[in-house]
């Protein structure tokens, strides 16, 4: 069986607070755009599952809408549903369950959600999973935050000194998947092998190819919290003793680097994306049809 998010990301996601404390939340413009995609914009009572959904950094934005959503918000991992649930948001279900086994209804669902986490459970036993529990009319969608000095290979950082930590963070292989491996985009991809006078019968789960959008993001951090950040992720977080501390002095020689913007209170420009992904259900009664999420350029003051 294919690897979930409670198999492969379990060690690196202990400190369920410093999580909360220390990861971002999502603009609100990319927000607002992508709940029109998942056509619940203004929907009230929709019901949302919020899929691995960690200490709620996704599920607090849809429980402080008006729509009155109902909220499934499914998390295997102990320490982080005990975090989301001490914030004891309107609307909010924590369950546990993961990609493979949600603890939901059949065709239930008006829109499945995963924030910061389909690449640990990207393949097809997940994607089966979603498509059961939703409504025939229903989206998936995906959204990731990604700071420069975590991402893809192919994507350039915007100044020199995120891109010496995006080499300390490319220089660990633990062999587990991460959005910046881009080895999640696979289980869409073999979808494509159809042609358009096979997909039909090929039966795709979801809407080709894959329709894609990024919002630019800035964040003024001080130095200290900016590590406090790196040190989230999940290879780094199961470091100890005197490889963390290697670690940190490489993120913090990086911000030494002479293009290292800095404003009046000393806090450096962090610079990152905002990444969406969202995706039809595909059924008899609706071609495969890609969407876009969103394509604008913001600066945002991400918490």
């Amino acid at each position: 069986m294919a690897p979930t998010i409670a198999s492969a990301a379990q060690d690196g996601f202990t400190n369920a607070s410093s999580y909360d404390q220390h990861r971002p939340s999502y603009p609100p413009e990319v927000v607002v755009e992508l709940l029109k995609q998942l056509q619940v914009d203004g929907v009230t009572a929709a019901r949302i599952a919020d899929l691995a959904a960690g200490t709620g950094k996704f599920t607090q934005l849809l429980a402080a809408r008006e729509e009155d959503y109902e909220i499934l918000a499914i998390e295997p991992q102990a320490d982080m549903r005990r975090e989301l649930a001490k914030k004891d948001l309107k609307g909010v279900t924590v369950l546990e369950g993961d990609a493979v086994n949600m603890p939901v209804e059949s065709q239930s669902i008006d829109a499945v959600i995963t924030a910061q986490a389909f690449h640990w459970f990207a393949n097809d036993e997940a994607l089966q999973e979603i498509h059961r529990v939703l409504q025939p009319a229903g989206v998936f969608a995906m959204v990731w935050n990604i700071e420069d000095y975590n991402s893809p290979k192919s994507w350039t950082p915007r100044t020199k000194w995120e891109a010496k930590m995006k080499d300390v963070t490319w220089s660990f292989d633990d062999q587990k998947t991460r959005f910046r491996d881009e080895i999640w985009r696979q289980v869409f991809d073999k979808q494509l092998e159809s042609t358009p006078f096979t997909i039909q019968s090929a039966q795709p789960l979801f809407s080709l190819p894959l329709g894609e959008g990024s919002a630019e993001t800035l964040k003024w951090m001080t130095r200290d919290a900016v590590w406090e950040r790196y040190r989230t992720l999940s290879h780094i977080a199961v470091l100890e003793g005197e490889e963390l501390a290697k670690v940190k002095q490489q993120i913090f020689e990086a911000m030494d680097g002479d293009d290292v913007e800095e404003n009046e209170k000393g806090e450096v420009a962090l610079h990152g994306h905002t990444v969406c992904h969202a995706k039809y259900l595909a059924t008899q009664r609706q071609v495969a049809t890609p969407i876009l999420c969103f394509s604008r350029r913001i600066a945002a003051d991400l918490n």
